[in-house]
């Protein structure tokens, strides 16, 4: 059961009651936090770790995870102020702030991934990991990966925009009275994805929560992707951008840009999916990675 002294959390008991793979979750205390962490496979496995994107929870693993169980012990966690994981304070907000509680956890499993994968904004988490050798992966993979910092005046107008609204204690609690599932179709399908009544209910869940809302809010607010931006020459990591042809939150010739600027980069683009291309057609993008992971040897 979550902490009682912050009731617009998302509620393990209620908003959990049928959450996807139930029986893979667990609860673990990690640099002052108490995650939910979801794990499947083969412990003996090499290990891949999963990070979702801002807004969203394990819940955006529920077809993809099952089949990359098969081949490695997959670890997903809820990102701080998302889902079922504690917030972390104002001050470590930032990228390098999410990563470092990223890397306590990490190390509080005493897990050293193989692989590590993330949605948008978790994939750029997991490229500073990287850059600063909390994690030493063989592979790297993005999924329609947040590593850019926004064309123009939108790279200073939506985090300044993020933070107003973090900082308005109303903002929250307004979304989640207003998040039904018609808000959350439109807020989804804005970016270009479409999922099923199940996948829409479960954001729809989530964002009805105000302490989620905030969590989301909190980490766009604070996020600088600037720097990661100019560090990443220097990411050695082998990296696969994985991208959907019809993502409308990071356009997808954002992907080629970023592999001429990394050492070790390609490309695997999936045309007719959007920005939740994995949450769209899990076989088709488990397909890519394992494919990728063979190559390497990693499996």
């Amino acid at each position: 059961m979550l902490s009682v002294d912050t009731p617009d959390r998302p509620d393990w008991a209620t908003d959990g009651r049928d959450w996807p793979h139930r029986a893979a979750s667990r609860f673990v205390e990690a640099g002052g936090l108490r995650w939910h962490v979801q794990e499947f496979g083969d412990p003996a496995a090499p290990v891949l770790l999963l990070l979702h994107g801002t807004g969203a929870a394990t819940h955006s693993w529920r077809g993809l995870a099952p089949l990359l169980a098969a081949r490695f012990r997959v670890v997903a966690p809820d990102l701080p102020g998302h889902g079922f994981t504690d917030p972390l304070p104002g001050a470590s907000l930032s990228l390098p702030g999410m990563a470092t509680a990223v890397g306590a956890l990490a190390g509080t499993l005493g897990i050293a991934p193989s692989v590590v994968a993330g949605h948008s904004a978790g994939a750029a988490v997991l490229a500073r990991m990287c850059l600063d050798g909390t994690v030493a992966p063989r592979l790297l993979a993005a999924f329609n990966g947040a590593l850019a910092p926004l064309p123009g005046a939108a790279s200073l107008l939506f985090p300044s925009m993020a933070r107003l609204l973090f900082l308005n204690p109303f903002t929250p609690r307004v979304f989640a009275w207003t998040a039904d599932r018609a808000a959350v179709r439109r807020l989804i399908e804005g970016t270009g994805s479409r999922l099923d009544p199940q996948g829409l209910d479960l954001y729809r869940r989530l964002f009805t929560r105000a302490g989620h809302v905030r969590g989301a809010l909190g980490m766009m607010a604070n996020w600088d992707l600037d720097r990661l931006h100019r560090d990443l020459p220097r990411l050695t990591t082998r990296t696969l951008l994985i991208v959907g042809g019809d993502d409308k939150a990071i356009l997808p010739d954002t992907a080629f840009t970023l592999r001429d600027r990394l050492p070790d980069a390609r490309v695997a683009l999936v045309r007719g999916l959007g920005h939740l291309a994995h949450e769209e057609a899990p076989e088709r993008v488990a397909e890519i990675l394992l494919e990728e992971a063979h190559a390497l040897a990693i499996l």
